[in-house]
């Protein structure tokens, strides 16, 4: 008699196997997403800032190298924020695919996995500038709700045991839960598609409702109804109006407005979550080298005296030569001269420590603080409560400076101090200490590799020199000479010029190239840098087309 001998099966056909991976990563991202919408749900009774989305999003901002940094903000702009968190969840949605296909044979693979990122958005939001032990809860809670669903999103494609064979004594009740869930269709190795689609269906849906509603909930913090419930007061020294004529850009199609409105002003801040700060509630500490500490509430604020309004032009230090990362503004706030001699500043103070509700610090020179005529506590911006995304309700503005050492925004507390006793957020990370605003133009129009007809038409733009004032601006067409551009009606020297130039286009290829002179004679220099550490030099050239 011939015996046939088979090799005993060990576990699902390779073909099998390949059939469930895409059903075991989508498990894997799925319980990341059910995680990160429980996550969500237990941040809105936190706040926002322990999401862990938010918490490793700023970590990353802290830890990521700064050339790293200035690429992004060269390539991105004002979209850098945006594209992070959509990075961050895409590395997250990887890392949980990646869970899934390595739990399908290994169950302890993936609760270790995503107990690991828990751990990473614990540590994240407790590490961070304004950090405490609550703020660990929402991604602890997020990690336990996906190791709770992600066995059972996998048991439907697991192999049950053969018909009649017990599990040995023992086995967790997991894992008889799995056999149970997995009898449903021994057809196809074990692989339960109808089961897997109900119970990711279902464990998706939950993801989505807790999400949202956490996102929702989130919104108690806002506070965008305070602040446009605040009445501002009228200055005490209000801005002049503005010359006849004084904005060229209703002329000039393609020019910059004189004045930059609130919904267009540039942003560039580490801010992932815009921090909500209750006007009712907000405080400002002034201490540290100071004769008379003191706390400020907005009232105080909007209360005093000697409020000024004054039009200022801030530039941010990552701005590129010809970039768009300035703006101007008609600022109203309190003196910050003023406020500073109050509380006795020390003279052997050459720092203020500014540092913002989410804990970002900001270095500024107690010199130009003190100094700086026009440096002021912002409230209002443009004849209305500071924006949210813009520092409300109170900011520092300084102009002449750079906005990484100038323009604290949601401004919690001033601390005189010294430069040798504390290095600031950007000047740890490599930044200038001071950073005075450097001499700058721009080309407007035309855009560069813009094509338009022979003859004559408008070369336009803008140039500032903060506290200096621009004396004279020049434009230059491929090799010729530096002709003068006609400035718009001088307003202040802390607000930039528009200016223009007509010009006689001939047909072909043309370089223009634009330069200021400030009102004390220095001309801006051609030598090119790039931002770091102390803002970008160069003069700005564009290239066009004339047919």
């Amino acid at each position: 008699m011939t015996t046939t001998e088979q090799a005993p099966t060990t576990g699902p056909v390779p073909a099998s196997r390949r059939g469930r991976r895409w059903p075991a990563a989508s498990a894997g991202v799925v319980a990341a997403g059910l995680a990160l919408g429980v996550a969500e749900l237990t941040a809105a009774a936190v706040g926002p800032q322990s999401s862990p989305v938010v918490a490793v999003g700023d970590r990353v901002i802290t830890l990521v190298p700064e050339p790293v940094t200035q690429a992004a903000i060269a390539v991105l702009g004002q979209a850098d924020k945006p594209v992070l968190v959509g990075g961050t969840l895409l590395l997250v949605a990887l890392a949980a695919a990646a869970l899934g296909l390595l739990a399908l044979r290994r169950p302890a693979v993936g609760t270790t996995g995503i107990l690991l990122l828990g751990a990473l958005g614990a540590l994240a939001a407790l590490t961070g500038p304004a950090g405490s032990p609550l703020d660990v809860l929402p991604s602890l809670v997020g990690a336990a709700a996906g190791v709770l669903v992600l066995p059972v999103l996998l048991a439907p494609l697991r192999t049950p045991p053969a018909a009649g064979t017990a599990r040995p004594p023992g086995v967790p009740p997991v894992e008889r839960l799995r056999d149970v869930l997995a009898a449903g269709d021994r057809r196809g190795a074990g692989l339960d598609r109808r089961r897997f689609l109900l119970t990711a269906g279902a464990a998706a849906g939950v993801a989505a409702v807790t999400g949202g509603t956490g996102r929702l909930l989130l919104r108690r913090f806002d506070v965008t109804g305070a602040r446009a419930g605040l009445a501002l007061p009228a200055p005490a020294s209000p801005a002049g109006p503005l010359p006849a004529g004084a904005d060229l850009a209703p002329q000039v199609p393609g020019l910059t407005p004189l004045v930059t409105a609130n919904r267009d002003f540039y942003r560039i801040d580490t801010a992932l979550a815009v921090p909500q700060v209750d006007p009712v509630a907000y405080r400002l500490a002034v201490r540290g080298m100071v004769g008379s500490p003191r706390s400020y509430t907005l009232d105080d604020l909007l209360g005093r005296a000697d409020l000024i309004e004054r039009d200022v032009t801030l530039t941010c230090v990552s701005n590129e030569v010809g970039g768009g990362l300035a703006g101007t503004a008609r600022w109203l706030g309190v003196p910050l001269g003023a406020l500073l001699r109050e509380v006795g500043v020390s003279p052997d103070s050459d720092q203020l420590v500014c540092r913002s509700v989410d804990g970002m610090t900001i270095g500024t020179p107690t010199r130009a603080a003190l100094t700086v005529e026009d440096a002021m506590l912002a409230v209002g911006m443009n004849g209305e409560p500071l924006p949210v995304e813009h520092g409300f309700p109170v900011r520092m503005v300084i102009p002449g400076l750079y906005g990484y050492v100038s323009a604290c925004k949601w401004l919690a507390e001033i601390e005189a101090g010294t430069y040798a006793a504390f290095d600031a957020y950007w000047v740890e990370r490599g930044w200038a200490a001071r950073g005075p605003v450097q001499v700058a133009s721009r080309i407007d129009t035309p855009g560069p590799l813009r094509r338009l007809p022979a003859g004559r038409r408008a070369i336009a733009g803008v140039a500032w020199a903060q506290t200096r004032g621009i004396g004279r601006v020049e434009v230059r067409v491929d090799d010729g000479e530096w002709q003068e551009a006609r400035l718009s009606p001088r307003v202040d020297a802390d607000i930039w010029r528009q200016w223009v130039l007509p010009h006689d286009f001939a047909p072909g290829s043309h370089l223009l190239t634009v330069r200021a002179t400030t009102e004390d004679g220095e001309v801006q220099t051609a030598a090119r840098a790039a931002p770091f550490p102390s803002g970008a030099t160069g003069l700005h050239s564009v290239r066009v087309v004339a047919t």
